[in-house]
């Protein structure tokens, strides 16, 4: 818990303070009263469960709602079937996510006839949508609580509302310049961690809902940023992930402005931090001092992931990308001439209106010349609100699925190929969990991200270990301690 406040000595009885995080510290002692009327009455603690769908931001988010949860008192469960609180952290990237979260709200209907007493929240991405929400309402008024990305910092107070109360609580907002933290974390690992360096986006592509949803850019104070990772690491972080929708233009809209470049060059200074890994680049943005920050550092991992989305500089237009294909290709270069040993990640969507053939074979170009370590690759999927959807030219459905089966391929064959050039070599790993498909092997990650499995123990769980790459799986190794 980043504030330390002892919820039972609060007084709940007088008026609620203005400022945050405080105010929400006090709706947290408030739902810990509901809480202990709860367990008076039915010799438990309510159960809450909670799903997140989407991003590293979505997950992050989570772990914040999860926090809060903790502190009102309730307990943590793994199934839905035993929750008395059910809340979902959306996205809505692409349409089907939305319709995944609509067909999981039939299933909690159906529980909630089973238990009347069962409250249901939707929060997220999704909610930022004023059709959803109007959905929400005339549709499926059983759910409890509907809120948004840029009030999530809220969350004990709705949730004190929603106790409060037998009527639907919505309260979403269209944006917002607040950042409030230091709000309670239930975080899923010990030993590695997000940490939120700003929030929404202004690139404006044109297949992409996120500024919508998001809202602008806003940046967190560096101070801010460097003293969470400091209680971070105080209580047993070796790792951490710096997000935001578009780090390389961190600091812009500072009353100090600072580079993402040289807030890394401070992380760096962190005494005890291990590792840090950042996501997402955009190629636009990312600066020769952003490179020689990262080759001069001995924390930040080798690893960069920098969305191409497609090798046509004409689609690249298309989908308001603003650089070329030349330019994507000229940026690869000079960070490999720069730091020879970094993996390159990528994300790629095949079938953007109007592509082309010629169009789909310059990706491939850019795949067979840049040789990323892996790639994520997307059928382009029609996203009601942005620009594109209203595109004339999309492409059939068939042409894509076959020109997207051509690039899974070369983008596994390379990977393949890229990956096992570590075979034979001593590579430190830092061991993640016990592997799920055997317990006698222990998962790790090299800090290129590649996934490493070896003999260990649940011991080994948050430690950086030299290990041996025996053998190269094709997107793993096999590796024995050194």
């Amino acid at each position: 818990m980043y504030q330390e406040i002892d919820l039972d000595k609060m007084d709940v009885n007088a008026e609620p303070p203005i400022e945050e995080p405080d105010r929400q510290y006090y709706f947290m002692a408030k739902c810990r009263e509901w809480v202990r009327e709860f367990e008076r009455k039915n010799g438990r603690r309510p159960f809450a469960f909670t799903q997140t769908f989407g991003c590293q931001m979505n997950a992050r988010d989570s772990e914040k709602l999860e926090g809060i949860l903790e502190q009102a008192g309730y307990e943590k469960t793994d199934r839905e079937e035993d929750a008395d609180f059910v809340i979902y952290n959306t996205c809505t990237v692409r349409e089907n996510a939305n319709q995944r979260v609509y067909g999981r709200l039939g299933y909690l209907h159906s529980l909630k006839k089973k238990n009347p007493g069962l409250k249901i929240a939707l929060c997220g991405c999704m909610m930022q949508e004023k059709q959803v929400v109007d959905k929400l309402k005339k549709s499926y008024r059983f759910v409890n609580l509907v809120f948004g990305t840029h009030n999530i910092f809220q969350f004990a107070e709705l949730l004190n509302r929603m106790q409060s109360g037998d009527h639907m609580v919505v309260d979403t907002w269209e944006d917002t310049d607040q950042i409030v933290e230091k709000l309670p974390v239930d975080r899923k690992y010990s030993f590695k961690s997000g940490v939120n360096i700003m929030f929404g986006c202004n690139n404006f592509c044109s297949y992409c809902i996120v500024p919508y949803v998001r809202g602008r850019e806003k940046s967190r104070r560096p101070e801010e940023i460097l003293e969470e990772i400091r209680r971070l690491v105080a209580d047993g972080v070796v790792e951490v992930m710096l997000l935001g929708q578009n780090v390389n233009s961190y600091g812009k809209n500072l009353e100090e402005p600072i580079t993402f470049a040289r807030l890394l060059r401070k992380a760096e200074q962190i005494e005890g931090l291990k590792r840090i890994r950042f996501m997402t680049s955009h190629p636009k943005d990312l600066s020769d001092e952003l490179i020689q920050a990262m080759a001069d550092s001995k924390k930040v991992c080798r690893h960069i992931h920098l969305p191409l989305q497609s090798g046509s500089s004409r689609i690249l237009q298309a989908m308001n990308r603003r650089y070329t294909k030349e330019q994507y290709l000229a940026l690869t270069e000079k960070i490999r001439r720069v730091i020879p040993d970094i993996s390159i990640t990528t994300d790629i969507i095949v079938g953007f209106p109007g592509e082309t053939e010629e169009d789909f074979e310059e990706t491939l170009d850019v795949v067979r010349r840049v040789r990323y370590d892996s790639a994520f690759t997307f059928i382009y999927s029609k996203r009601t609100g942005t620009p594109a959807a209203a595109m004339e030219n999309q492409v059939p459905e068939d042409v894509v699925k076959k020109r997207f089966d051509r690039l899974l391929a070369l983008v596994q064959d390379i990977s393949r190929d890229v990956s096992s050039r570590y075979t034979g070599q001593t590579k430190e790993v830092l061991a993640e969990e016990v592997n799920s498909q055997d317990a006698a092997l222990v998962t790790g990650r090299m800090d290129n991200n590649l996934l490493v499995h070896f003999p260990g123990t649940a011991a080994d769980i948050g430690k950086i270990i030299p290990i041996h790459l025996d053998t190269c799986k094709g997107f793993y190794y096999m590796g024995t301690k050194a």
